[in-house]
């Protein structure tokens, strides 16, 4: 464990609940926060690709973080998801997530108009400049189409070392946390952006985890990433082992729509999504609930 790092520790991506008729669910959100809380979470990220920020407009992205701060009530960190592949959106996002409470906000890099190093440096550098609130960069070339170099990481750390506090790495390759932890200091957070990674990039220099199987599963995951930074890792192994087969099936179609369809089916919310998602192919969902009943989290 890096012990000095402002953000260590289990961190969920939560969903954004929809009713039947497609608006945010806000009863229903408020429960997924207690729910959370309860179980020890140490953090939690509203509106990232698991809350299909995507989908939301920006009034309702908005008031989506500002909903899970207020309910919340500072019991635990809020990384906001507000980033953005235009610069000014993301900078205008972050600074009401700053000016509602947040601790942080989660910057995922540019899609689709794919700038080069140069441009991604600019681009987080401009946010934080103009926020100065606490950014954490998430790294997903599967999604974005680019890859955040490990030297600019770097380099936004070491110029901005109160502001670029962290990473989400999720590349799915462990080797990248070795090599980041080599080029900034110890107070740098790394965090797994895959369940199934956690336990490993753990044990090479990670701190924790910004998880999607959190959302219906906080007391073990949480418990898996608390025992890895007690460094017994025989306890964290079993757990890991344990959870594993909800680590894949929670992405046995595309996220969020395994996860919300295993919430759905522990009655935390509405199965709704927004177009481009649609309800999981009827296989899969048996897939997903036979590992669901066997980890007893739905009956």
């Amino acid at each position: 464990m890096m012990p000095h790092a402002m953000f260590t520790g289990a961190y969920t991506a939560i969903v954004t609940p929809f009713t039947k008729a497609g608006k945010v669910d806000e009863p229903r959100l408020r429960d997924l926060v207690e729910f959370q809380i309860a179980n020890g979470i140490d953090g939690l990220v509203p509106c990232g690709t698991t809350g299909e920020s995507p989908t939301l407009d920006h009034n309702e992205h908005n008031h989506v973080i500002e909903l899970v701060i207020k309910f919340a009530a500072k019991r635990c960190k809020i990384i906001a998801g507000t980033g953005s592949n235009c610069t000014d959106e993301a900078i205008t996002l972050t600074k009401h997530a700053k000016d509602v409470g947040a601790d942080a906000s989660l910057q995922v890099s540019p899609y689709y108009n794919k700038p080069t190093q140069a441009g991604l440096y600019a681009h987080f550098r401009a946010i934080a400049e103009a926020s100065e609130l606490p950014i954490i960069i998430y790294n997903i070339p599967g999604r974005c189409g680019v890859d955040v170099a490990n030297e600019t990481t770097a380099r936004l750390r070491r110029d901005l070392p109160k502001l670029v506090v962290g990473l989400k790495e999720a590349t799915g390759n462990v080797d990248r946390v070795s090599q980041i932890r080599t080029l900034v200091d110890k107070d740098f957070a790394i965090l797994s952006g895959d369940d199934s990674l956690t336990l490993p990039m753990m044990a090479v220099g990670a701190v924790g985890v910004i998880s999607v199987v959190s959302n219906i599963a906080p007391r073990e995951v949480g418990d898996m990433v608390h025992a890895a930074q007690k460094g017994d890792f025989a306890k964290a192994g079993l757990i890991h082992a344990r959870l594993f087969p909800l680590f894949k099936d929670a992405f046995i179609e595309t996220n969020p729509i395994p996860i919300k369809a295993a919430l759905a089916m522990a009655g935390r919310i509405e199965e709704t999504y927004r177009l481009p998602l649609v309800p999981m192919a009827d296989n899969n969902k048996a897939q997903l609930k036979k590992t669901l009943v066997g980890l007893w989290l739905v009956k």
